[in-house]
């Protein structure tokens, strides 16, 4: 598929790119040897109207986003995530991996600003959960969904609300807020912090009064996210899960005989709610529409966590 309209005067810089990407409201750009510079717009990759690009092209792009230590980095792991802040496409996390020994990347494009909850089609009940004092609540989805806009979505309105303490645990950060009527500390993994489990633990100590984790990975971000939910703290996260019963079901499924009791009851006793959505292409394909699933944790929904009944949810 190639799009005439994206054409750039058979120029590759990056520079140029970005502010094209930018100009045709794209969610990412892609930096592919062998192919000319792709864009996904509304859900779609489009192909720009241009000569391919060389590995060296591609190569050099990537080399001028690094400083010294995330090159280094990069050698040594073969994979990076980082975020940046650029003059002509605002904040963007880039992602580099390494193609047939050559170095390629991926940009995400993370917006200069959090649009509304109307915006962004998310319902009303769920402003509530964000209100809650304490407990869990989780947004889950696929790559691409925006649980990361929605997360940052309850973090704004949190911070615009109530006077707290945030602190953000973010790989990378892609939404830099500012302070409102909250504190917001914002750690980037790898840069303030040297993983998520090991910032969790840490952040107990640091008075917060809401936790947001970008991601729960393992069984031990899920329990330690499950115990500050417990013990007084608002935890937000997300999750890679295409259903609330999946989402619930990876939850409980990292662990494994007694230790998944426990965790079921911690649960069952924490949990305020899970939206897990998807962005699906409207009847004239000319934006995305968001399709979500909402479960609010009452006394009933409780109950089947409890027994294990998440099929019924």
């Amino acid at each position: 598929m190639v799009a005439p309209d994206f054409h750039l005067m058979n120029n590759h810089s990056l520079d140029r790119l970005l502010a094209a990407a930018s100009q045709y409201d794209a969610s990412d750009l892609h930096l592919v040897a062998g192919v000319p510079p792709a864009f996904r717009v509304n859900g779609e990759i489009i192909i720009a109207d241009e000569d391919a690009l060389t590995e060296a092209e591609v190569a050099e792009m990537a080399d001028s986003l690094l400083n010294e230590q995330q090159k280094r980095k990069f050698d040594e792991e073969w994979e990076l995530c980082i975020s940046l802040l650029h003059s002509a496409a605002g904040r963007v996390r880039a992602t580099f991996y390494r193609r047939n020994g050559h170095p390629e990347l991926s940009v995400r494009f993370c917006g200069s600003r959090i649009p509304s909850r109307e915006e962004l089609g998310l319902p009303e009940k769920l402003d509530d959960l964000a209100r809650k004092p304490n407990g869990l609540v989780l947004v889950t989805g696929p790559t691409g969904a925006g649980k990361t806009t929605t997360l940052n979505y309850l973090v704004d309105l949190i911070n615009s609300e109530r006077r707290c303490k945030i602190v953000t645990i973010e790989d990378p950060i892609e939404f830099v807020h500012e302070n409102k009527r909250a504190i917001v500390v914002q750690q980037e993994v790898l840069t303030d912090v040297r993983s998520f489990n090991r910032a969790l633990i840490h952040v107990l100590r640091q008075d917060p009064d809401v936790i947001v984790v970008g991601e729960m990975r393992d069984h031990e971000a899920i329990s330690t996210a499950l115990t500050a939910a417990e013990t007084g703290h608002l935890v937000l996260a997300t999750m890679h899960s295409p259903n609330v019963p999946h989402a619930l079901e990876r939850i409980i499924g990292v662990f494994e005989g007694s230790a998944q009791r426990q965790i079921v009851l911690q649960l069952s006793n924490a949990l305020q709610g899970i939206i897990a959505q998807d962005l699906l292409p409207a009847a004239d394909r000319t934006r995305r529409v968001l399709a979500y699933e909402l479960v609010v944790a009452t006394n009933a929904v409780r109950n089947l966590i409890r027994e294990n009944q998440l099929h019924l949810l």
